[in-house]
């Protein structure tokens, strides 16, 4: 399955160049062209699927199951002393291709990238309200 529109799809097809990292039956990592730090790797999975709630849950567990081999790889070789792995669904959700896709995100101390968080707390009875319809949504 694919999507002529899609540059992901582009990409494997081999219509686009890329610097490919892995590759297999199911997956595709290759260098971010935009890298937020040397060694921003994009995961992805070949067949297109917009959103990680559309794709089939056996295809994420083939995907996923590469990220700690590639996140290893990141650090040995760049030398940073984390990463953060980033996906994003939804433009809201700053999803720029709308094919699902994890960042592995090489990170440094003073490196200048972080993430505006505002946490908040539940006011009295929200988290269990919250919680009770979440656990509907999953039929229990």
């Amino acid at each position: 399955m694919s999507d002529a529109g899609c540059v992901f799809c582009r990409i494997v097809a081999g219509e686009l160049p890329c610097h490919r990292v892995f590759e297999d039956d199911d997956t595709l990592a290759f260098l971010d062209i935009g890298p937020l730090a040397d060694g921003h790797l994009l995961v992805i999975p070949k067949p297109h699927h917009e959103r990680l709630e559309t794709m089939p849950a056996e295809l994420a567990g083939r995907v996923l199951r590469h990220l700690p081999r590639l996140a290893a790889a990141v650090l040995r070789e760049t030398g940073a002393a984390g990463y953060n792995i980033l996906q994003n669904n939804g433009a809201v959700a700053q999803q720029e291709v709308p094919h699902v896709h994890f960042h592995i995100i090489p990170r440094a101390a003073g490196d200048g990238l972080g993430f505006r968080w505002r946490p908040t707390r539940y006011p009295a009875g929200r988290a269990e309200a919250v919680r009770e319809a979440i656990l509907r949504g999953l039929g229990e």
